[in-house]
């Protein structure tokens, strides 16, 4: 028999799971669904924090966002597809700089970063954060201001440090001792002096997966402060004659919903700025707190407002600066999945509906659509969870527990893990997924050999391309085995 899987009060166990992106990978109940997965009053309804502002169904009960039918996009681009909307992305980039008022906030390229990206980032009046050679040449060419560029990774290579320097890339965050040296060599051949931040670990165990958990001891980013690395570190580019020491970097992890990890990692920098102080005589000018603020992608997240959490911040940074005796710093922050995330959704069409036996008498429904993991590998990566709604019609069918599943030649190949969608949903039909504009396509792949979808944006009834369907000859033309093939 096909089970709804209501799922009752989730509790304690729903809010745990939920604090941790990677969830409860095995567990399995008396139903399919999770405990923290309940059953909705009606099918149709869209839960809005999980999508953007101007999401809607229409009348016929096909879901619009920027003023354009989903069923019309569909028809227009094709899927799977990205949709940004274009409103949600601005407002939300506003809301962040208003928020934080008098502090510098970086958007986190790595979330999802275009040619359009950079100029409504450059329009919105944020500054810009990029982790690559890739990500720095696609804003350079965007004609976003160098001034305005932080320059993060643990590796960087000589070229795009060398890139940063002679285009006057406004700060650049040091990660090692190897990257030091480095960057004193460059500087000394090119005659120039390098504005930097020294990114330290902190030693803070963010409620996230460990795979974006950054600040504990065990992992490749950043100087540790419990080693004395993070001071040796920023002692050593004091004193060279080739950089500028602006202040330090700390990033604890992603998907976060609360200040409480920020309250460790700001007193253990700002008693880097004390000791500093006490052996230097001088006070760093800058402290970067990172970004890593969660969005909600089911119904059980739920994440803080910029305005509460510039207010916990702020009030963080202000009580620590009193107990060191300390000048506030000039504080920056790197919002990314913040502002991005739920301005994305993705857009797929069901190839397969198979019911899947799992035992006592137990049967979930598997859709598998045009898409997988090659366009969104975060929940095959760490688990991730995502939400689904049947995108091109209302139901008055009973909502089932079904799993969204892709294409590929994997058994992790999963969208969505567990979703309650209509009973009827069948082949043909469009299911969008919120929360899918950050770390979707900027993450994606040609696993199979698949093309990546497109991103469009939409505004006010208008599409626009942002990224164009990459093509099989697009994936097929590195290969110098099929130069000559028809």
């Amino acid at each position: 028999m096909a089970i709804d899987g209501s799922g009752g009060d989730s509790g304690t166990v729903a809010h745990m799971t939920h604090m941790h992106v990677a969830g409860e990978i095995h567990a399995e109940a008396a139903s399919p669904a999770p405990v923290w997965l309940t059953r909705p009053e009606d099918v149709n309804a869209l839960t809005m924090k999980l999508w953007s502002s101007t999401t809607r169904r229409g009348e016929d009960g096909a879901i619009e966002v920027g003023g354009v039918r989903l069923t019309e996009l569909a028809a227009q681009v094709g899927t799977p597809v990205y949709v940004l909307d274009e409103d949600d992305f601005r407002a939300r980039a506003r809301a962040w700089k208003q928020a934080f008022e008098g502090w510098t906030v970086y958007y986190a390229g790595k979330a999802f970063l275009s040619g359009t990206i950079a100029k409504w980032v450059a329009e919105e009046g944020l500054y810009l954060d990029v982790a690559s050679l890739g990500e720095l040449t696609v804003a350079l060419r965007a004609g976003f201001d160098p001034a305005r560029i932080g320059h993060h990774g643990n590796n960087k290579s000589v070229e795009e440090l060398r890139i940063s320097l002679t285009r006057g890339v406004g700060r650049i965050i040091v990660d090692s001792s190897d990257e030091i040296s480095r960057l004193e060599e460059l500087c000394a051949e090119l005659g120039v002096k390098a504005k930097v931040m020294v990114r330290v670990t902190t030693g803070v165990e963010a409620h996230t997966h460990e795979y974006i958990a950054t600040a504990h001891e065990d992992q490749k980013f950043g100087f540790s402060i419990a080693s004395g690395q993070a001071l040796v570190g920023m002692f050593r580019c004091h004193h060279s004659p080739y950089l500028e020491l602006m202040g330090i970097h700390s990033h604890i992890g992603s998907q976060i919903f609360d200040t409480h990890g920020f309250e460790v990692a700001a007193r253990r920098t700002l008693k880097l700025f004390a000791q500093f102080k006490e052996a230097t005589g001088q006070e760093m000018p800058q402290l970067d707190l990172g970004g890593g603020f969660g969005i909600a992608y089911t119904k059980e997240d739920d994440p803080s407002t910029p305005e509460n959490l510039a207010a916990g911040l702020r009030e963080i940074v202000a009580h620590e600066c009193r107990a060191f005796g300390l000048t506030q710093p000039e504080i920056s922050l790197e919002p990314g999945r913040a502002i991005v995330g739920t301005a994305g959704m993705a857009v797929y069409r069901v190839g397969t509906v198979k019911p899947v036996d799992i035992g006592g008498g137990l049967t979930r429904r598997y859709l598998s659509v045009d898409g997988g993991m090659s366009d969104n590998i975060r929940p095959a990566l760490y688990a991730a969870e995502y939400s689904a709604a049947l995108a091109n019609r209302n139901s008055a069918a009973d909502p089932v527990v079904s799993r969204v599943v892709g294409v590929h030649c994997e058994g992790g190949d999963i969208l969505v893990r567990d979703e309650f969608l209509p009973a009827d949903v069948g082949v043909g039909d469009l299911l969008a997924v919120p929360a899918s504009g950050a770390y979707s396509r900027s993450m994606a792949n040609n696993y199979n050999h698949t093309p990546r979808p497109p991103v469009v944006a939409v505004r006010d009834g208008l599409i626009t391309t942002v990224l164009r369907r990459e093509s099989l000859d697009d994936v097929l033309a590195l290969d110098a085995g099929l130069e000559n093939e028809a």
